[in-house]
């Protein structure tokens, strides 16, 4: 449950246990399609797509605690600033690898560098800003670390590679950075926008950002097909998908067992009502 206006949200899975499946799956699916590229192809890149699901997942639920302290309109705020944060550490990471012809040590220096910088602006919000909220520098750093993985992995995904003259080439040239970026960040934020309120709950939250990932992950796949083995494009829609459909199943089920009272369908408003 959340609190309205003044305290961190009610939780049955730990900060520890949503982020450690974050950070694992995240980075081992991206480096599942990445390394299985030059070998088989691209016919695995749905796995970096999971890998972008799960830290979905992760920066929902940092979102879900921080915005529980009662900062409103600061919900899309800091999730924009946190994916803001990811995307230029994101890219800054696969071109290090690039530059020292390691492109496997992309995708952590990525998340290294935006838990930093994760860190520092929720240390200046709280300090400098006087937000006073106790788990700010925390959350802040779990969101721009999701927010890196999130946007490695469905560029991953599209591209077909963590090469990053690939990625420049295949997901920045074309444009498909920019869906990357709105939907990475909309799967991040919406969970909670979706759920909030004082009956929030996490596994409910949660299991809505599971298919807001695998959205993200099914448009990805649909703009991997201008640029990728129609195969490998088809596995990620698919994937994508089917995890969207039972994890939004999921949901309905969440929220009608919430609902705490019966609930017909009414239709549509009769002529006149309006």
């Amino acid at each position: 449950m959340s609190v309205a206006a003044g305290g961190e949200a009610v939780s049955t899975e730990t900060p520890n246990q949503v982020d450690t499946k974050g950070v694992v799956v995240g980075l081992v699916g991206i480096y599942i399609a990445g390394i299985t590229a030059g070998i088989i192809g691209p016919y695995l890149a749905f796995f970096a797509g999971i890998g972008a699901v799960f830290a979905t997942r992760m920066g929902a639920d940092g979102v879900r605690r921080v915005c529980s302290y009662g900062i409103g309109t600061g919900v899309p705020s800091i999730g924009v600033l946190a994916l803001g944060m990811g995307l230029v550490a994101s890219m800054f990471g696969i071109a290090i690898g690039w530059i020292v012809g390691v492109p496997m040590i992309g995708p952590i220096v990525g998340f290294v560098i935006a838990v930093v910088i994760g860190w520092i602006i929720g240390t200046l919000a709280n300090k400098v800003i006087k937000l006073n909220i106790p788990v700010m520098e925390r959350c802040c750093m779990e969101i721009a670390g999701a927010g890196v993985i999130v946007l490695t992995g469905l560029s991953v995904m599209i591209a077909g590679s963590l090469d990053f003259a690939v990625i420049i080439e295949k997901v920045v040239q074309t444009g498909f950075i920019a869906p990357v970026f709105i939907l990475g960040a909309l799967g991040i934020l919406h969970p909670f926008n979706a759920s909030l309120g004082p009956d929030e709950t996490q596994d409910r939250t949660l299991r809505h950002a599971y298919s807001t990932g695998a959205i993200a992950m099914t448009i990805s796949g649909v703009c991997s097909i201008a640029v990728l083995d129609p195969i490998a494009a088809t596995l990620s829609i698919v994937v994508g998908a089917f995890i969207w459909y039972t994890n939004f199943m999921g949901f309905v089920r969440l929220v009608q067992r919430d609902a705490g009272a019966g609930y017909v369908g009414t239709g549509l408003l009769p002529p006149g009502a309006m």
